[in-house]
């Protein structure tokens, strides 16, 4: 019907009155409607603006790493390059029967978490698997923390009884290394993702003791 009434009016020579659209007869909304109209585009703007931090899960097993130094009979060292995501990479090395993790930058530089001391210096082993957060900053996926699994055997009388510690490391582009050491607990999951999710602003655990 609009379409008809402005042939019509341009035929007659008249000049077409404002229809009511239910916005005050002026052709837009309202102020009140423009107000509306701006906070829900800033509030859509600031949920892009505060993604939260995503898991991506990337392995330590035999199979999905590369051995680069094998055990020998003088001694059990033994390292092993393993995937990571956004172009980092993963070394799993062994000494003296316990295990630590170093991260390699996309640049190429090798950042040992130093597990074996920091953590605990007891027996240990490492997760089949780590957890990276990773946010999204221009479009691109980066990585912020990382969080390890890391059983380490500290009872002298008993070797099989492990404390299954969750260890969180902060990436940033200065400096990589252990922020946070998460002890055994229901909610020890989350209180890992939140202690990744706030590592950049905290110091090496190493500098606090």
């Amino acid at each position: 019907m609009m379409h008809g009434a402005i042939v019509g009016a341009a035929l007659r020579g008249r000049p077409l009155r404002a229809q009511n659209n239910g916005w005050g007869g002026h052709g837009g909304p309202p102020l009140q409607y423009v107000s509306r109209m701006v906070i829900l585009l800033l509030a859509s703007v600031a949920t892009v603006a505060a993604q939260p931090n995503r898991s991506v899960y990337t392995p330590l097993g035999e199979k999905q790493c590369r051995v680069i130094k094998t055990v020998k009979a003088e001694n059990d060292d033994y390292s092993a390059r393993c995937p990571g995501t956004a172009g980092y990479k993963l070394i799993l090395s062994e000494g003296d029967l316990r295990q630590n993790i170093s991260v390699i930058t996309p640049q190429g530089e090798e950042h040992s978490l130093e597990l074996w001391t920091i953590v605990s210096s007891g027996f240990s082993t490492v997760g089949p698997k780590v957890e990276w957060r990773v946010k999204t900053q221009n479009g691109k996926p980066t990585p912020v923390a990382l969080i390890i699994r890391f059983n380490a055997s500290e009872d002298p009388e008993s070797r099989n009884k492990l404390t299954s510690y969750l260890a969180v490391a902060k990436i940033t582009t200065t400096e990589i290394c252990v922020t946070d050491k998460i002890s055994p607990g229901p909610k020890a999951n989350e209180d890992a993702r939140r202690a990744a999710d706030s590592a950049t602003t905290k110091p090496c655990l190493k500098d606090r003791k």
